[in-house]
């Protein structure tokens, strides 16, 4: 969520906008306006009603009193407070119209009253509550948003959708991160998942992204840029053990792409104890080569290098598929896993055009969502890239590497996600041409 208008964050806090969490926060809407008010209003019209139309032996005009309970948990302070002086009227007119040996008397009207003052007070913690929670969100989405740059349309000679989802809307910030990096050298493009959640995971990410972007661009071996992530999630470990936190042991899962200037219909791999990418094209899917190569942070583990650098054929039309955890470890109830590339290869029968980034991501989330029945188990990224033809936004600083990348063909998280990817889950798609 980017910072509008100059203004800081604080500056959004939702405190200067009353309205804000009523709104976001509607049970019942009648053409786009809240109507949650017509429950306590109706109550209010049917507890009178039903009391002077039963004998003096049954009286429930004291009902009165739940009038302002419902307010409070439906509608904001002011709206309460006016059920709260409505009902205490209320009370008053329908007992007084009965004769004086059937009235309720003063013990039921006070009930009444200090029942509509602690409704007032409920109905202030809670939407207290609730915008110390809104305000949490906003910064949670704009730290990730701080990590995570917006991509232009075409970045790097790429069309490119994604979306992210994150697995509680009221969990803390995952560490998934991704980005492309147009260069003298070709486009890069990287996707990880940093273990673990929180500032830790978001600061080891922004560590990773920044190494990535310099190195993405300045290195001409893609063996290299792997060399010097690796090299920076150790040092990021170091720092925080120094620092004598307890995340010293952190890593990240990723998957590094290269896209080569000089070849259009090849792209080299990556892998760091990541799931491969898939390549969707019309002739159905198919996994990228790999080899096995542990996390970031756990090369010196093995023999200290990175993982090899493979390449692959890929054609102008198929698109790379890069997802994090969330999307291959999403159970159904049967504790079975999401079947992602044959679901993708049914979903490529039926629609050849499914295999456009933009299409891709949004049926991958469908897909993942509805796999586990909108419960996700960890924060999920779905990123898709492919070649575009020529003409494509040019790179940094008019690197040819953003221009004639090959032919081809990105919905706009969700809250979120979301978002969200969003993610709902807080679903917030972004990036490319998918934003919604």
């Amino acid at each position: 969520m980017s910072d509008r208008g100059g203004q800081g964050l604080l500056a959004r806090h939702p405190r200067a906008r009353g309205r804000d969490v009523l709104e976001r926060q509607k049970l019942l809407q009648f053409r786009g306006h809240s109507v949650t008010w017509l429950v306590p209003l109706l109550m209010l019209v049917a507890i009178p009603v039903v009391d002077l139309n039963t004998g003096g032996e049954f009286r429930i005009v004291s009902w009165c009193v739940f009038v302002a309970a419902i307010a409070a948990a439906l509608c904001g302070v002011r709206t309460t407070a006016l059920f709260a002086v409505l009902g205490v009227v209320t009370y008053v007119a329908a007992d007084t119209a009965w004769p004086y040996q059937y009235r309720e008397g003063p013990a039921d009207f006070v009930l009444v009253l200090i029942g509509g003052v602690l409704s007032v007070l409920a109905a202030a913690v809670r939407v207290r509550g609730e915008r110390r929670m809104l305000h949490m969100r906003h910064i949670a989405e704009t730290t990730r948003r701080t990590v995570l740059r917006p991509l232009p349309p075409g970045w790097g000679g790429l069309d490119h959708a994604a979306v992210y989802l994150a697995a509680d809307a009221d969990a803390r910030v995952g560490g998934d991160f991704y980005d492309i990096q147009p260069g003298p050298h070709g486009t890069r493009v990287l996707l990880g998942d940093v273990q673990g959640k929180g500032l830790g995971a978001v600061e080891a990410a922004a560590a990773l992204l920044g190494t990535f972007r310099e190195a993405g661009y300045h290195e001409a071996d893609l063996a290299t840029v792997a060399e010097r992530l690796e090299v920076r999630m150790r040092r990021h470990r170091g720092h925080t053990v120094a620092l004598g936190r307890a995340d010293g042991d952190r890593f990240a899962t990723a998957v590094l792409l290269g896209f080569p200037a000089e070849e259009q219909g090849v792209v080299d791999v990556v892998l760091f104890g990541h799931e491969a990418p898939l390549a969707a094209g019309p002739h159905g899917v198919r996994r990228l080569p790999h080899a096995g190569g542990l996390p970031l942070g756990l090369a010196e583990l093995t023999s200290g290098e990175p993982p090899p650098v493979l390449r692959a054929a890929v054609a102008p039309e198929e698109t790379l598929l890069l997802v994090t955890d969330g999307v291959t470890e999403a159970r159904d109830g049967a504790d079975a896993f999401y079947p992602l590339a044959d679901d993708i290869a049914a979903a490529l029968v039926r629609e050849p055009r499914t295999a456009e980034p933009d299409r891709l991501v949004a049926y991958v989330r469908d897909g993942t969502l509805r796999h586990c029945g909108g419960r996700l188990i960890d924060d999920t990224t779905i990123f898709a890239v492919r070649r575009r033809g020529a003409g494509s936004t040019r790179g940094d600083g008019g690197d040819p590497a953003g221009q004639g990348m090959g032919g081809m063909g990105g919905l706009r998280d969700m809250g979120d996600v979301g978002g969200g990817p969003g993610t709902d889950g807080d679903e917030r798609p972004e990036r490319g041409r998918l934003q919604t």
